[in-house]
């Protein structure tokens, strides 16, 4: 099997939300269509997301189990944080970020789970 492409896709109720908050903490760009927007990164695609009205946010990490998250290691967490927080993340758990390594879970605006780690 050869794969040409691979793409992360998240389902989310509003498409222009959840994309541009992913494309702004990556760094990348959106191409939307009605129901499908894309998010690229240094010209090429990174994440898809489809529209799915019904979306059901996960209650992570204290309840519900997470449908799936990102790992986004960085060099300045601190850093990190105000610039997801800006772009519409929500921490759901905080670290000591004096510590060594380690790392914070956040919710993107349609609830997704990612963490910012570091170390």
């Amino acid at each position: 099997m050869k794969i040409t492409k691979q793409i992360t896709v998240f389902d989310a109720a509003d498409l222009s939300a959840e994309s541009t908050f992913w494309a702004g903490l990556l760094g990348g760009t959106v191409e939307a269509e009605d129901d499908w927007h894309t998010v690229f990164v240094d010209g090429a695609p990174r994440l898809g997301f489809q529209l799915a009205p019904n979306h059901v946010q996960p209650d992570w990490p204290d309840g519900e189990q997470q449908q799936i998250h990102l790992d986004l290691y960085v060099e300045d967490v601190a850093s990190a944080h105000d610039e997801a927080v800006a772009l519409g993340a929500r921490l759901l758990r905080s670290a000591d970020l004096t510590a060594e390594e380690g790392f914070q879970v956040y919710a993107d605006p349609a609830g997704h789970p990612f963490c910012l780690c570091w170390g």
